[in-house]
């Protein structure tokens, strides 16, 4: 396992990141707490130190679980968790006062309950779970994050960049009030590389990666055919033709590559890896399986420029989330 800093935070963070999302056993359906824990364990057993999670994710149950796996871990685990907003709107909408989405005590509160959830003292990078640039200069929520700093319950802030909008999050790391930022980043959705990347290196704020296989279209597995259980937030994701969408753009790729279809989802991770701004990436890992795959991609390293030069000619530009 290869390891990258955090921006500025001085935090020594896995290139490969869990993401735990899909063990909070709400809109990502089918996961077991079970084969979840064996997951956490084994991505650290074989070196992965960053785990990102939510309060939102399974009303607290993903932050439980991790928070076992960490205190169970003999090694040094670093934890990412997120602050739903108050108003719960999702992604965060523009005139929108920061005071209804991130006022201070709703900023402790949610902190206070991911710790509890955790069962740990200290949360590495706390983060908002959506952000809008118009709040940089609004409300009290950098007082609060001020407090829990200073009282030891986060060691870090961080943001989550709303879907497909890198550019709303420019100003907030140019200002110096952020330590890190998590963002869409994908052989589809390359917008982050225009502006977002350069900005983030030029203030050392750490990114992390999320969705680098376009939530299961760049893994080459999901065509046509391709049936989610009921209840599944993918079944309006890819509603519609969007499933023979991405079965005909997984499939340029391949054939652009002179690549079998079976090695998309490495190709996928390692073009993320790929860019020297991003720290860690954090696909959602719910079996044994997809821990060792992962893995032994990360540790093929970066693409090489012919490869990441023909990766490039399959941007494109789409929001299904809208």
């Amino acid at each position: 396992m290869n390891y990258r800093g955090l921006g500025g935070t001085g935090l020594e963070v896995s290139v490969l990141g869990y993401g735990a999302w899909g063990i909070g056993k709400s809109m990502w359906l089918g996961a077991d707490d079970t084969e979840s824990l064996r997951s956490l364990r084994r991505a650290i057993g074989a070196g992965v130190n960053f785990i990102d999670t939510a309060l939102a994710y399974g009303d607290g149950h993903s932050e439980q679980l991790v928070g076992q796996a960490v205190r169970e871990a003999e090694s040094t685990v670093y934890v990412a968790s997120k602050i739903p907003p108050q108003n719960s709107q999702w992604p965060a909408r523009p005139g929108v006062a920061a005071a209804d989405a991130y006022p201070a005590d709703w900023v402790i509160e949610c902190t206070e309950r991911s710790l509890a959830n955790l069962g740990l003292e200290t949360i590495d990078v706390q983060q908002f779970h959506v952000w809008s640039d118009e709040w940089l200069e609004q409300g009290d929520w950098a007082d609060a994050i001020w407090r829990l700093r200073q009282q030891g319950k986060i060691r870090h802030f961080g943001i989550s960049i709303n879907d497909h909008e890198p550019t709303n999050a420019l100003a907030l790391v140019r200002s110096g009030m952020v330590d890190s930022v998590q963002v869409i980043y994908n052989i589809f959705d390359q917008s982050p590389e225009d502006e977002l990347f350069p900005a983030a290196r030029a203030a050392n704020v750490g990114v992390i990666v999320r969705v680098p296989f376009d939530e299961g279209s760049l893994t080459g597995k999901i065509n046509p055919g391709t049936q989610f259980p009921p209840g599944d937030w993918r079944n309006n994701y890819f509603r519609g033709d969007r499933k023979d969408q991405v079965w005909q753009a997984a499939k340029a790729i391949i054939t652009d590559l002179g690549v079998p279809l079976e090695s998309l989802a490495e190709i996928a991770l390692r073009y993320c890896l790929s860019h020297p701004a991003v720290s860690t990436v954090i696909p959602g890992m719910r079996s044994l399986l997809n821990v060792d795959a992962n893995v032994r991609a990360v540790d093929l390293g970066p693409l090489s420029p012919v490869e990441l030069e023909v990766l490039h000619r399959h941007r494109w530009a789409r929001n299904f989330n809208e």
